[in-house]
């Protein structure tokens, strides 16, 4: 199951996120957002736990709990919803 991981430190490797994560069960996959342009972190990771009981231990467990300073946001990751593409061509007014 993938949980979606907010408010993380800027700071913040994978490494650090899975160990954080290790507790509660095992970790199939962990991965801090980066931006694509300058290659920083976004502040926001996803975390795939094995079951679906290990990412609900993981939630009760951290979310809302401090990590490196900042207030832990942790819940069930939803499906990317396709956003329409946005125009640049058109003039401003």
């Amino acid at each position: 199951m993938k949980l979606f991981v907010g408010n993380l430190s800027f700071d913040t490797t994978e490494a650090e996120l899975e160990e954080l994560f290790a507790p509660f069960g095992t970790v199939a996959e962990a991965t801090v957002i980066t931006d694509q342009s300058t290659g920083r972190s976004r502040g926001f990771g996803f975390v795939t736990l094995n079951s679906a009981a290990e990412a609900q231990a993981a939630i009760r467990g951290l979310a809302g709990k401090n990590f490196s300073g900042r207030n832990l946001t942790v819940n069930e990751a939803k499906p990317r919803e396709e956003r329409p593409r946005r125009s640049f061509s058109g003039s401003r007014r």
